[in-house]
């Protein structure tokens, strides 16, 4: 009981971390509307077809895929171009970008214009998102970055798992076209509070490796393509096939031409961090779980239980908001006893969750007894492991390469989830029964389950850093990470 209550003990103590707080709202702000859209759009889904019923749900569908597509493929790119051009500069034109994008949407009259303003959302999604990690990172002291970054994640986090309670409200009150006018407001205030508070950050160097770049950023297009249209085209048709195919061959070269070129378009030295490999290993495989959890949870309250959309947000809320008070001290427990076993009971503790949902929930609805604790286990697992894998992703890199650490792990965190939707999508498929639909979703939760084990088993591989000799209140983060 000892080693339960000290944990307890240092989660409650205050942070006396020097975290800069103005440039903290304002990129937190930024990257929270950017996740919320991750997750807020497949809500409006059937209020968009509604409104366009002369197209076809294939079509529509890449109201969804679009921006998967096009935001996991640009984001090491963005991240490298942010950490040699600027970072506010960058996150700046995001900004723009993704407020242009949220306007065509908003009163796009046709499903083709909607589709092509989310490209462009997408396109503002990928500069915004290394670039305000990076800000946050070289405005805040060494000895707050992991709480700081901790809390940029969990945040991060608390946006998608909340875009299915939020949405539910936007559309019900306005209509779908309010999941993208929402965004209005924020980034316009995040844009001017921006050039006030936010110093710049710019590295310089060399015109990173165009060709390169867009290798790399074919590679992922081809990959997140592959796993977002297979259930759609069918996984062994010749598209899907062909995307596969050449995503594994694009890919090898974006190495071997990083490996060579003086300005590459990945900074392959970011892998030789232990801490920071591990870190994107254990984020793709969570990915999976994570966003598989959240789409079948939502399914199973609306077509198992009967929940409205409303109902089905408001029942999973309990969980984020486990998630948004966590945040930091899970950050700051990590700086305590090391990234390795914070991330363990994270794991443990979300396949936990999902375990119980597994043996508990059925036909019936009993929301208190048979789904809030599992929801509770799930936000506990999440809290102690998206913030602290956000940290760790960055983790002891040097502050020139702050944005394409965190690009790194976004691209990981997009193809995870790209993955996990199709896993689940596949796995449901059109039900006859309650039974069948119920034993479906049990093989779903218990793929996240694995997935989240997974990860933990990669993180579990993590070096202890040594606080013992770290001046009181300091992290030293190069310590785990030696090659």
């Amino acid at each position: 009981m000892k080693p339960i209550r000290a944990m307890l003990r240092f989660m409650k103590q205050r942070s006396r971390s020097e975290i800069p707080w103005p440039v903290f709202a304002v990129t937190v702000a930024a990257a929270f509307m950017v996740a919320l859209d991750l997750s807020i759009v497949n809500v409006a889904f059937p209020s968009i077809r509604r409104s366009f019923p002369d197209v076809s749900t294939a079509t529509l569908s890449w109201v969804l895929a679009a921006y998967s597509v096009v935001f996991g493929a640009l984001l090491l790119g963005a991240g490298r171009i942010a950490d040699r051009s600027g970072r506010r500069r960058i996150f700046l034109l995001g900004l723009l970008i993704f407020t242009v994008g949220s306007l065509l949407c908003g009163v796009a009259p046709s499903a083709w214009l909607l589709i092509a303003g989310r490209v462009v959302q997408a396109i503002g999604a990928a500069f915004l998102m290394p670039a305000s990690l990076a800000l946050l990172l070289t405005a805040t002291p060494a000895s707050a970055r992991p709480q700081a970054v901790a809390m940029w994640g969990g945040i991060s986090a608390l946006a998608v798992a909340t875009g299915p309670s939020l949405g539910s409200v936007l559309i019900d009150a306005g209509g779908w076209r309010w999941a993208f006018f929402v965004n209005l407001p924020v980034a316009l205030v995040a844009g001017v509070a921006t050039r006030r508070v936010v110093p710049e950050s710019i590295i310089g160097g060399r015109v990173p490796d165009l060709l390169g770049l867009a290798t790399l950023s074919s590679a992922v297009a081809s990959l997140a393509l592959a796993i977002t249209q297979g259930g759609e085209w069918g996984w062994s048709s010749w598209r899907v096939v062909a995307l596969f195919a050449l995503a594994a061959v694009l890919a090898p070269l974006a190495v071997r031409r990083s490996a060579r070129h003086e300005a590459p378009a990945i900074d392959l030295d970011v892998f030789r961090s232990r801490t920071v490999a591990l870190a994107n290993a254990a984020t793709l495989l969570y990915s999976v779980g994570f966003f598989g959890m959240l789409l079948a949870n939502v399914l199973f309250l609306t077509s198992v239980w009967n929940y409205s959309t409303l109902e089905a947000g408001l029942a999973i809320t309990p969980g984020p908001l486990l998630v948004a008070v966590l945040s930091g001290p899970s950050g700051r427990l990590a700086a305590r006893l090391g990234y390795g076993p914070v991330l363990v009971a994270g794991g443990l503790t979300f396949g936990a969750g999902l375990l119980f949902f597994i043996t508990t929930a059925g036909v019936d609805a009993h929301y208190v007894t048979h789904w809030l604790p599992g929801t509770l286990l799930v936000g506990v697992g999440v809290a102690l492991s998206f913030p602290v894998l956000s940290a760790a992703a960055v983790a002891g890199l040097p502050q020139e390469r702050f944005g394409i650490g965190g690009a790194i792990n976004q691209t990981a965190r997009q193809i995870g989830a790209v993955l996990g939707v199709a896993i689940l999508i596949a796995v449901i498929g059109t039900p006859a029964s309650l039974d069948q639909a119920l034993t479906r979703f049990r093989v779903a939760w218990l793929i996240g389950a694995v997935a989240a084990v997974g990860s933990a088993a990669v993180s579990s591989f993590h070096r202890r850093p040594a606080l013992e000799q770290a001046p009181a209140g300091a992290v030293v983060l190069a310590s785990a990470d030696a090659a």
